[in-house]
């Protein structure tokens, strides 16, 4: 689902006379998501590299605060809050949190966009703009589509495939498109994910995200979801992935979730499926 989105960046600007900063944050809203996240630094080694005399535990304090008040209020988001009370973009959310004044931690412009999945465009411009020169080697990560190629092969020797085609799961105030779905008494929708994240925070919003899409459609016609899953690579991961999958378990529609060594048993039983209905329509 396209969406907007605005960011903000936050820089720790050590001297303010000479303007010299380092970006260690980004906060993105994206209201029609029901998306707010933020992503600091966990860590000081480059930053204070940079400026040896900061304020190393206080940073690091100021980095856990900054992210636990956006994530509080990216869950009240979640659940429907008001729109009234939904900030104008990033910047006016940033600030709600950490006022502008004369800091060494200051909000940069607001910027924005459209994204199919606001957890991954944050963890993207985070790696972009905070962790791009970090001395340290880039973690492997995949899209939603790689994760689909791998089940798709699956579902091209049973020629499920082709029959798949694009779904719109409406009510009155909401949507949700799937690209991939198949009718018979009800619509069969699926969904490649990928929690092959190079965060914790990242593995967590996007579950998140998708039992809030789905509880917001869940009066619509009768549907069931099945999300195609990806692992992350990164064993230090692993926790949060399965955690992730106990927020996906909470969607409050008939679903099913096939990680990737099942993909050859999901598309057994979609083709036995297909196979079936047709016979059973001609």
């Amino acid at each position: 689902m396209n969406t907007a989105y605005t960011y903000t960046l936050l820089r720790y600007v050590h001297d303010v006379v000479s303007g010299e900063f380092a970006n260690v944050g980004v906060v993105l809203l994206a209201p029609d998501a029901r998306y707010a996240g933020a992503i600091c630094r966990d860590t000081h080694g480059r930053i204070s590299q940079m400026f040896p005399d900061m304020n190393r535990d206080g940073f690091k304090s100021l980095m856990r605060y900054i992210e636990s008040r956006i994530e509080a209020m990216g869950e009240r988001l979640r659940g429907e809050l008001p729109l009234e009370e939904i900030p104008a973009d990033a910047g006016a959310l940033a600030r709600s949190v950490l006022p502008h004044d004369d800091s060494s931690l200051q909000w940069g412009p607001v910027g924005g966009g459209f994204c199919d999945d606001p957890a991954q465009k944050l963890e993207d411009l985070f790696v972009r703009y905070v962790t791009r020169y970090d001395e340290k080697s880039a973690v492997k990560t995949r899209t939603d589509d790689e994760v689909w190629s791998r089940f798709k092969r699956a579902l091209d020797e049973k020629h499920v495939t082709s029959r798949l085609q694009p779904k719109k799961i409406s009510v009155a105030d909401d949507e949700v498109e799937f690209a991939r779905a198949y009718k018979n008494e009800q619509w069969h929708c699926i969904e490649a994910l990928s929690l092959d994240l190079a965060l914790a925070e990242s593995i967590k919003d996007k579950a998140h995200r998708w039992l809030g899409q789905i509880t917001s459609v869940q009066k619509a016609e009768p549907f069931r979801v099945y999300f195609l899953v990806g692992a992350p690579q990164a064993p230090e991961l692993r926790e949060s992935y399965e955690n992730a999958l106990k927020i996906l378990a909470k969607v409050p529609v008939p679903h099913e979730i096939v990680p990737e060594e099942a993909a050859f048993g999901f598309a057994n039983r979609m083709g036995d499926m297909v196979a079936e209905h047709e016979r059973l329509s001609s």
